[in-house]
């Protein structure tokens, strides 16, 4: 005889744990407004000194003050794994030495004339773990 499986839940976890995570990975989701509509691109990170270093394929001078980034790892079969999201204010990186260094060592995406390296100053850490509930 076949059970169903547990029920699936959100678990909050810890900004400590949150940054843990986002450390951990390199890949996520840029999200910002512009005009009246919400943009979201795939983009690399990295974290550094306490700043979240972000490269995406998004045009820099439509880059709002403040952005939110997200990062996830959710194994569809099971539906489990964990979701971060950062919020904060965000500056284009315009240093000659710091840009050559980020497009050296951070791998992107280009789309056409648009490669823009951010430096977002998390204001906010929100994660969850996606879990099954235990019976």
């Amino acid at each position: 005889m076949s059970t169903a499986p547990a029920p699936l839940r959100l678990v909050d976890i810890s900004g400590a744990e949150a940054l843990w995570l986002l450390e951990g990975s390199s890949l996520g989701r840029l999200v910002y407004q512009q005009r009246e509509l919400t943009v979201v691109r795939p983009a690399r990170h990295v974290w550094e000194y306490g700043r979240l270093i972000v490269r995406a394929p998004v045009q820099a001078a439509a880059m709002p003050a403040t952005v939110t980034y997200h990062v996830d790892e959710i194994r569809a079969v099971h539906g489990t794994g964990w979701t971060v999201t950062v919020h904060g204010p965000a500056d284009v990186l315009s240093d000659a030495d710091e840009t050559d260094h980020h497009r050296r060592t951070l791998p992107g995406w280009t789309h056409g004339p648009h490669d823009t390296l951010l430096r977002l100053n998390p204001q906010s850490v929100t994660g969850f773990r996606l879990a099954r509930q235990e019976t």
